[in-house]
């Protein structure tokens, strides 16, 4: 006998919240706020509003699903089972979040403050969640590419935007840059890191950096089997080249980098809590990842 599904609920503290266990009450957290220029109203409105959706999405769970809660930062202890449906009530980031934890699990993105947020992942609102759970076996869904590093160790990093490579300060790392599918072009470079994104995080960092290289290269589609690439500020020596620094990447190609100096890192989706540690000789291939994210349309 089949499992019935249990809907997983995704949130965040929010910033209200945060400011109340850091101040102890309403009234410090307030005097805190005004003490700066900023009015504790306008934090707490976001607050409800959040927690309305919050509320208005629970209702809406079929009653023969299980369901649970998780926020975000628990994600990385959370054990997801495969017939679960994931629903984000949030920011677009927070699909981001969970993205990697997933394995073929649908995802429907709800706007928990519309209006605030671009809705490129969280596309749905509150009051209609009743019709998206109800449906979610049925409805179609977008399989959007991920991005994903692993190491010659075995370390591996998955990201739905982007994985950057480098340092932690972001100050010159030092590496050996590669392109598998290019005839084994091989750069030693001097630069402030590479960032490798996907469709989906073409909305954000990695659009920055193509803006600045005068759009040159097609951005590719969220569920294009194309990742565009680029190194940060390379930096030209009689030992370090600047000739391979923008590129794309199809499904079967992949970047390869080979770290030369003591520790280099790799994280994805701007969480650098979360990261890849490198240090001498070892290499790290990235490329387009087998998985993807089911985000219910």
């Amino acid at each position: 006998m089949s499992l019935a599904p249990r809907a997983v609920l995704v949130h965040r503290t929010t910033e209200y919240e945060e400011l109340v266990a850091r101040h102890g009450t309403h009234g410090q957290a307030a005097f805190f706020l005004a003490s700066r220029g900023r009015d504790i109203a306008e934090v707490s409105e976001r607050h409800r509003r959040a927690r309305r959706a919050l509320a208005e999405v629970t209702s809406a769970i079929p009653l023969a699903w299980r369901r649970t809660r998780v926020e975000r930062s628990d994600l990385d202890r959370f054990l997801f089972a495969p017939e679960d449906v994931v629903v984000v009530v949030g920011q677009d980031g927070l699909v981001a979040n969970v993205a990697k934890y997933l394995d073929g699990q649908p995802v429907v993105g709800i706007d928990a403050d519309p209006g605030r947020n671009p809705g490129v992942l969280v596309r749905h609102r509150a009051e209609q969640a009743p019709v998206l759970l109800a449906s979610v076996g049925s409805t179609g869904a977008d399989e959007l590419t991920m991005v994903e590093a692993v190491a010659d160790d075995t370390q591996r990093l998955v990201a739905l935007n982007e994985i950057y490579l480098g340092t932690a300060g972001h100050q010159t790392a030092r590496y050996r840059l590669g392109l598998e599918d290019d005839g084994g072009a091989v750069e030693a470079q001097a630069s402030s890191g590479v960032l490798v994104g996907t469709g989906t995080g073409a909305t954000g960092w990695l659009r920055s950096l193509w803006q600045e290289r005068g759009a040159r290269l097609t951005l590719p589609a969220p569920t294009e089997d194309r990742l565009l690439w680029f190194v940060r500020e390379a930096w030209p020596s009689p030992a370090t080249g600047t000739s391979l620094v923008a590129g794309e990447l199809t499904a079967a190609a992949a970047l390869t980098l080979t770290v030369e100096s003591d520790r280099l890192i790799a994280f994805g989706d701007g969480i650098e809590t979360d990261a890849l540690e490198l240090t001498w000789g070892q290499t790290i291939r990235v490329g387009t990842c087998a998985r993807r994210l089911r985000l219910v349309g």
